[in-house]
């Protein structure tokens, strides 16, 4: 999976990689002369007659190449982070593309707290790991393998006494790994469990105050919170077992290169006793330096568990296929026009049992019309509505716009013919203006001539020259700082702006008083009577005017005509309208 991810890197990082490879080497060459300059040392102090400046030089060549590793060792780290955080800018980019390439229906799949943790904790684990692994990961083979080879033929006992205890080390981390790597996997599954009680409680902040939930939500974190803490716990003290591990290992190599040298000096003629003892001091600095590379190895044994969790969760992001495909054309036969033939819908998470939302949809919203859709609460008008700009693809038939199968749209020129304004107004943290001007159309930013032409069909123009700053006036994250009409005068002004062929209002007048209702849709219809209106609402209000009005109950059409008509033929419509108007009211036209 790792390795999945890092064929993203670029020429340019691949040969920084190759660079870092180059000089590693170097540094391990400097490493390894060491003790080849204390050896020296050691015979020049045992000698007689040696000189002290002989003694110094090979001190000198000691402190050069300590310095000449300290530099190579930095640069190696710059240059691994520099890699690191490329990978990260690339990856992060390439799940936010693949995220907001999704339908709502992969959405759902993965949660919108699992998808932000994919796209920043996990990403952040694995930057890490490939920052340390580009620098141990290749130092630490080099390095034991080139000491190795060098102690190999020096004293066999005790080479033998160094591979038993690095094999001792190598098996402990080996067992601990086995253990704690499915641990990590459910500790990504608990951060994204946390995250999501988190942002459920700071979104509903209002609702859990005005309730006295606090407690019960203080709660739900707190148990979302303890689950990972234990989860962490463990692991953290399974890993911590690899220190006790090292200290063993390096202490106990230690004093058995001293009992083995000790033993071998003593049974040696004198003669061969300096040679031996400079041996042991070679060999000792070998073993540790063989000993150093596979700790090194530990450290980055002890992060790769997490990483690679990390990598397969971003590598399962990646590799999703949408369900909903893009077409390749930019346009139909015919303009401003909505048709549905015989739709059928269902959610994709939805069981056999729970069936259909939509059943057999068939109407037909011409150029400049104005098609309303009521019903009760859980009948299919917004799924209906979340069909033409392709949020979810029809179950069975055919949705067309502008005569083309939505299918077969790209989704740039879909959305460029399309005005949506949703159920909940969706406010950014900018100013007005750069709410209302949001996004491009066919390639060209919304001018200013065009947010002041929305704000004034949008009934918005009063509300905004009371702003402090006018246009300029910020808004805060999610519009906390302003009412929830004044919201909706903005989402709508936002989809007014770019002129779209075909707007849907997704019951985005509910915020609204009466008046301000009757005032943006009198303008609407008189200052934009060639585009196409597709509205879902709750007021009767709202609807009695339009060209079609489409009655839903239980996912089907149970009334389909203007609002005298349906009063006579319809039922469910007729049971609408008298819970809301009385019958002086609806007889007047009020």
């Amino acid at each position: 999976m790792m390795l999945k991810l890092l064929r993203g890197l670029s020429k340019k990082e691949l040969v920084l990689a190759l660079v870092c490879l180059i000089l590693i080497v170097g540094q391990v060459w400097l490493d390894l002369k060491l003790p080849e300059y204390l050896a020296e040392i050691t015979r020049l102090v045992q000698t007689d007659g040696s000189e002290m400046s002989d003694v110094l030089m090979q001190g000198g060549f000691m402190l050069l190449c300590a310095l000449g590793s300290l530099i190579l060792s930095i640069i190696v780290g710059y240059l691994a982070s520099l890699i690191a955080a490329v990978f990260t800018k690339v990856t992060q980019l390439k799940v936010f593309q693949k995220v907001s390439s999704f339908s709502m229906g992969e959405i759902k799949k993965f949660s919108v707290g699992s998808l932000i943790t994919r796209t920043t904790n996990d990403v952040t684990q694995v930057r890490g790991f490939i920052s340390i692994a580009l620098h141990l990961l290749i130092k630490s083979p080099i390095l034991a393998v080139w000491a190795i080879i060098k102690i190999w033929q020096k004293n066999f006992g005790m080479t033998l006494l160094t591979a038993g205890f690095i094999s001792f080390m190598l098996l402990a981390a080996i067992i601990l790994i086995i253990i704690v790597l499915p641990k990590f996997k459910i500790i990504q599954e608990l951060t994204d469990s946390l995250n999501r009680v988190t942002r459920e409680g700071l979104v509903g902040i209002r609702v859990v105050r005005a309730f006295n939930a606090d407690k019960y939500q203080e709660d739900r974190f707190g148990e979302a919170n303890t689950n990972l803490k234990k989860t962490q716990m463990f692991t953290q003290r399974s890993m911590a077992i690899m220190w006790p591990v090292v200290s063993i290992v390096m202490n106990g190599l230690t004093l058995g290169i001293y009992f083995i040298g000790a033993y071998q000096i003593d049974a040696a003629a004198h003669p061969e006793r300096l040679e031996i003892f400079t041996s042991m001091i070679v060999f000792m600095s070998y073993a540790m330096q063989v000993v150093m590379s596979f700790i090194m190895l530990m450290f980055v044994f002890i992060v790769y568990p997490q990483a690679s969790v990390s990598a397969k969760r971003i590598q399962e992001l990646l590799k999703t296929d949408a369900e909903i495909k893009e077409g390749d054309l930019d346009s139909g036969s015919e303009v401003g026009t909505v048709e549905f033939k015989n739709v059928s819908f269902k959610y994709p998470d939805s069981t056999k049992a729970e069936g259909y939302m939509l059943r057999d949809i068939s109407f037909k919203a011409n150029k400049g019309e104005t098609v309303a859709i009521i019903g009760s609460t859980g009948c299919g008008k917004s799924s209906l509505i979340n069909l033409i700009p392709r949020f979810y693809d029809a179950s069975e038939g055919e949705v067309l716009v502008n005569g083309l199968n939505v299918k077969e749209y790209k989704s740039e020129s879909l959305n460029n013919v399309i005005g949506y304004i949703p159920q909940k107004a969706v406010i950014f943290n900018r100013n007005i203006k750069d709410n209302i001007a949001y996004g491009k159309v066919n390639d060209k930013k919304v001018k200013l001539k065009d947010v002041e032409y929305a704000i004034d069909i949008a009934q918005a123009t009063e509300i905004i020259e009371k702003m402090p700053k006018k246009l300029k006036t910020n808004i805060a994250q999610g519009g906390i700082n302003i009412s929830g009409g004044q919201k909706q005068r903005i989402a709508i002004a936002r989809a007014i702006a770019k002129k779209p062929q075909i707007y849907i209002f997704d019951d985005s007048f509910s915020a609204l008083d009466y008046k301000t209702d009757y005032l943006l849709r009198k303008e609407l219809n008189d200052k934009e009577r060639e585009a196409t209106k597709i509205i879902v609402a709750q007021r009767i209000g709202t609807i009695k005017e339009a060209d079609q009005i489409i009655v839903l109950d239980e996912g089907k059409i149970v009334g389909h005509g203007k609002h005298e008509e349906l009063l006579k033929n319809c039922e469910v419509y007729k049971e609408i309208a008298y819970s809301q108007l009385t019958k002086e009211e609806l007889a007047n036209g009020n």
